[in-house]
């Protein structure tokens, strides 16, 4: 039986991969991180080991030992957990060595250089979870208004230049006003606060940055998101199809069709 690394950070995604790469005939050999993972990934895999946050020589080594040759990282990590708990050890500071800017996507790419100088190939988790790509049209809810498509236009426009920024993924509309832009606080966080400005009815986008590595930091959502968008009364999500993952999806589909909201991928 072929063997995956599975690099875990939090959230439901972990365990979607885990389970759908056993379902392929994989053996998944993961490594969580304290503060971060759910321990309940025990039980979808085969070993799990822990380090904490920047033990990446650590991983390295738990992986060689286990005779992994590819690996994915899949899961968030809270940027403010991990400035609290970070360990760096030496394969961090290689990373570190290696980047001329501290930004998401040059940090991504200097990781998967380094797991890969060690003869750990980084492979897309959605390789082995193309079912939960968000297809392209209305996945739950009422159809857009004109007013809503307009804003969705306009959301696209905004997430498109602060994702050439490799800012954040996440904008929040209202009646052709940008009300909030995702930066470090995360996608909840922005809904949030576009929402306490522009009330109920808003509208919030999320798109993948362009030339996005989709080995890692594909837009991503979940029923967790739509508790939130239900929280603040938002009427619309709008996702780029065939590139963000839609985690749990039945539920999530359905939470948004009982709560009114309109999920659409374009």
């Amino acid at each position: 039986m072929p063997s995956i690394g599975l690099i875990a950070g939090n959230g439901a995604l972990p365990g979607m991969f885990a389970r759908a790469a056993r379902a392929q005939g994989y053996s998944v050999v993961a490594v969580g991180h304290r503060g971060e993972t759910d321990p309940s990934l025990e039980s979808e895999v085969e070993r799990l080991h822990w380090v904490r946050v920047g033990q990446v020589a650590r991983i390295e080594g738990l992986l060689r030992a286990a005779g992994v040759g590819e690996a994915v990282l899949a899961g968030g990590f809270s940027r403010m957990r991990t400035v609290q708990q970070l360990r760096p050890d030496l394969g961090l500071f290689r990373i570190a060595a290696r980047l001329r800017s501290f930004r998401d996507d040059a940090l991504l790419r200097a990781v998967a250089a380094e797991f890969e100088s060690a003869g750990i190939r980084i492979v897309a988790p959605t390789r082995f979870l193309t079912e939960i790509l968000a297809s392209p049209g209305l996945l739950a809810g009422p159809p857009l208004s004109s007013a809503q498509e307009r804003d969705v236009a306009l959301g696209e426009e905004v997430a498109q230049a602060i994702g050439r920024a490799d800012v954040g993924q996440t904008v929040v509309v209202k009646d052709g006003h940008v009300l909030a832009l995702e930066a470090v606080e995360g996608t909840d966080a922005a809904i949030r606060r576009g929402a306490s400005l522009g009330g109920p009815g808003v509208v919030v986008v999320k798109r993948s940055k362009p030339g996005q590595d989709e080995r890692f930091d594909l837009p991503a959502v979940g029923p967790a998101t739509i508790a939130v968008l239900a929280e603040v009364g938002a009427s619309v999500l709008a996702v780029e199809a065939g590139k963000t993952l839609l985690l749990e999806t039945a539920q999530l589909l359905n939470d948004a069709g009982r709560a009114g909201i309109s999920v659409v991928a374009r």
